[in-house]
């Protein structure tokens, strides 16, 4: 939201103390005057430094925007000159008193002509013509009630005040026209606006009107008094207001450029205030009348206070209602422009500010997108008040390592976006990253989190959209490479994102034309080789690549999320397949079949309900399908624990997969359901050689034998290799030294003779 600008406190400065000085002089001088005789001399010389000083000011107060200004200058200056002119009459007995020549009035409505034409240089807003129509007919309410007074206060001594000379009628021409000035800025700043003029500085130019006109309608009083003239005190006077009115555009110029003010619906007393007005002087005339006369005038004025006072309640619920209605208008218009739970701006608003910044400076320019990792575990597993907490937090946290002029949003979920401007870009991101590894308190609990980042510089000519989408190409990356990790973007990560996506579009055709196929790896008992149970693996045969590689489109269905229903194919093809085997082999049968789930997997809720639903399908029994997950997908707990347990609960086998590569966290063994504990590659690889990865694989047959787990090895290659993980205790094993994957027809026939190779 943008505020006005604060304009400093007045203060008294050498100019306003001259003017208010010279205004103190020539008051006492008039007063003096009116009780005795003056040299006429004396009251004439204040002006010859108030109008120079009040010319000055106000010429300084021009400025871009503001040359009404100069106009106040040049009128000052003129009616400074009309004064000069005014003297010059009387000291050379062309005129006597108040009275002026055509010559020297001539230059006073030059003056007040030069004001009125700066007043009208002030842009005004646009208004609808409604608005228009109501304004008109309260300017013409005020103006009746002027016109009547004038008629009320002139009428009586009009013959008396002309009847010298032409210029006592150039007088009252005077006196009105200063009393339209007044007005007229009145009606500016209430209605039309002020444009860059500060409002309070017109206020005080209207109050300089104000004093021009009042101060020339007592011209006739001073009729008996010819050594006095109005523009003794009168000049000085509105000088001193003037000087007030360009001090404080001064001051507002200094504080910024003023902002437009915002549309308000207060009711307006002008017509009242006209009808409060004429109605007083109504009563006030027909107490010289006859009584009957003065209760008509009570009585109809009392009428119309009450229907003025009924319409001022009428208007006034209404300006209340439309004021509630704007509220929620901008309460709207605020909604959609930022995020309702942290109050960051969004995506809208992130994308105008980056493409303001690329149209100024694109060089200094980077937009940072961040996810926090393992945020949906969080939000599932404490709830999601906590996990509404911890983004508040975030946002708190991220924000407070920001440079002035950086711009952080939400963009949704647990995504935020920041649009860097200038300094150290890297400083700023390890700081950021500083403040998130900090343990954060959100509702209750202290969570630790880690993020994502991608990076990505502007280039010259880039969108604002193409900028967020690098940056987002970059976080995916970081995202690839593990948790917490920080990418900037590179042109080769297009090139991998735009492969993935194509091979993402390819494998949900794939699954929908029956392009993959499973082959089972046989699962051995050790020393004879005798087939235990096969291993499900997932195999694609693109109609124009050729065969594509687990190792490629794998990674691509988890970061699309078809990993979720290849998991899915995968799992009903495979419990299908076995199904069939105990139908036709029963008892050669395979006596498990284990099928790879998937992290991601594990954390859709239902998932063990599932597995479940294909056990049914299929008929098959639950204890030959083994559900085989890696160590790093349950490690954390949370949603895929939950569902692991009650997949174990169906009486389906739990396997850990590449066991010792992850987390090995031997706690794990306590907390997870399993029943199988497969031994990585990377440890039997070298078991023959002796040395730190012999030892591991030693002392992780003991575990197994001490929590009752079987133990698989995995990888076996070699006779040797074999022997000495028999030697050490290991009684299943899986390789090529045993069979590589084979399809299903291959196992159903080696099934039956009860070797695996």
């Amino acid at each position: 939201m943008t505020h006005p600008p604060v304009v400093p406190p007045w203060r008294l400065t050498r100019t306003l103390a001259a003017a208010g000085g010279l205004v103190g002089l020539a008051a006492i001088w008039f007063c003096i005057g009116l009780i005795h005789p003056t040299p006429p001399v004396v009251g004439w010389l204040p002006l010859l430094v108030a109008v120079p000083v009040a010319a000055v000011t106000s010429w300084r107060a021009a400025g871009l925007g503001r040359g009404m200004w100069r106009y106040a200058s040049v009128g000052i200056t003129l009616i400074g000159l009309a004064a000069g002119g005014n003297a010059y009459d009387y000291f050379s007995g062309n005129q006597q008193g108040q009275h002026i020549s055509g010559a020297t009035a001539a230059v006073y409505i030059a003056g007040l002509v030069a004001f009125l034409a700066g007043l009208m240089r002030i842009p005004g807003a646009r208004r609808a013509r409604i608005e228009w129509i109501r304004f008109g007919l309260d300017i013409a309410t005020v103006l009746v009630t002027v016109l009547t007074f004038c008629w009320h206060l002139i009428y009586p001594r009009w013959e008396s005040w002309i009847s010298d000379s032409v210029g006592g009628a150039i007088t009252v021409l005077i006196v009105l026209a200063a009393g339209v000035i007044c007005v007229f800025a009145f009606v500016k700043v209430a209605f039309t606006g002020t444009g860059p003029i500060d409002r309070r500085a017109l206020h005080l130019l209207a109050l300089t009107g104000a004093v021009g006109a009042g101060g020339g309608s007592l011209a006739p009083l001073l009729a008996d008094k010819p050594y006095l003239n109005t523009a003794h005190v009168l000049l000085p006077s509105t000088c001193l207001c003037l000087c007030f009115a360009a001090d404080r555009q001064l001051r507002a110029t200094r504080a910024g450029m003023p902002q437009p003010r915002p549309v308000t619906r207060r009711l307006s007393v002008m017509p009242y205030a006209a009808v409060l007005a004429t109605g007083g002087l109504l009563l006030f005339s027909a107490v010289t009348h006859s009584a009957d006369l003065v209760v008509i005038a009570i009585g109809s004025v009392s009428v119309t206070v009450l229907v003025a006072l009924r319409q001022a309640v009428a208007l006034r619920d209404n300006a209340l209602l439309l004021d509630d209605l704007d509220a929620r208008q901008r309460e709207l218009a605020h909604q959609a422009t930022h995020d309702g739970l942290t109050g960051l701006p969004n995506r809208t608003v992130l994308v105008h500010e980056i493409t303001g910044a690329l149209a100024d400076d694109p060089r200094a320019v980077s937009v940072v997108l961040i996810d926090l990792d393992d945020f949906k575990e969080i939000n599932d597993d404490l709830g999601h008040a906590v996990g509404d907490a911890l983004l508040v937090a975030v946002a708190e946290r991220i924000g407070a390592e920001l440079p002035p002029d950086a711009v952080l949003a939400r963009l949704g979920g647990d995504e935020y976006a920041l649009l860097l401007r200038s300094g150290d870009h890297a400083a700023t991101l390890g700081a950021i990253a500083a403040q998130l590894r900090r343990p954060v308190h959100a509702a209750g609990h202290e969570l630790v989190v880690e993020a994502s980042v991608g990076l990505a510089p502007a280039r010259a000519g880039e969108t604002a959209d193409e900028l967020l989408r690098r940056a987002d190409v970059a976080m995916y990356e970081a995202k690839g490479q593990g948790k917490g990790r920080q990418v900037s973007y590179t042109a080769e990560m297009d090139q991998r994102t735009a492969e993935q996506s194509r091979l993402a579009a390819d494998l949900r055709t794939a699954l929908d034309t029956d392009q993959l196929y499973l082959l089972y790896q046989p699962i051995v008992a050790m020393p004879g080789g005798e087939l235990y149970g096969v291993e499900a693996l997932v195999r694609w045969t693109h109609p124009e690549r050729g065969p594509v590689g687990p190792g490629v489109f794998i990674p691509a269905a988890e970061r699309t999320g078809l990993i979720v229903p290849l998991g899915s194919w995968i799992l009903q093809e495979a419990c299908r397949q076995a199904a069939d085997w105990l139908a036709t082999l029963q008892d050669d049968a395979p006596r498990t079949v284990t099928v790879n789930v998937s992290a991601r997997q594990l954390r859709e809720a239902g998932f063990a309900e599932e597995v479940e639903a294909v056990l049914r399908r299929t008929g098959l029994p639950p204890h030959v399908l083994t559900v085989e997950v890696t160590e790093t997908a349950v490690f954390d707990g949370g949603t895929a624990l939950t569902e692991l347990r009650a997949i174990a609960e169906l009486g389906v086998n739990i396997a850990l997969d590449d066991f010792g590569t992850g987390h090995s966290s031997l706690g794990l063994l306590r907390t997870c359901p399993a029943d199988i504990l497969k031994v990585d590659k990377s440890f039997v690889d070298d078991i023959t050689e002796g040395g730190q990865n012999a030892v591991v694989v030693a002392a992780l047959i003991g575990i197994c034998d001490g929590l009752h787990l079987r133990a698989v090895a995995e990888g076996v290659e070699t006779a040797e290799q074999a022997a000495e993980l028999y030697r050490l205790g290991y009684r299943y094993a899986q390789g090529y030294h045993y069979a590589r994957p084979l399809p299903a027809a291959e196992i159903e026939a080696r099934s039956r003779c009860g070797v695996a190779a």
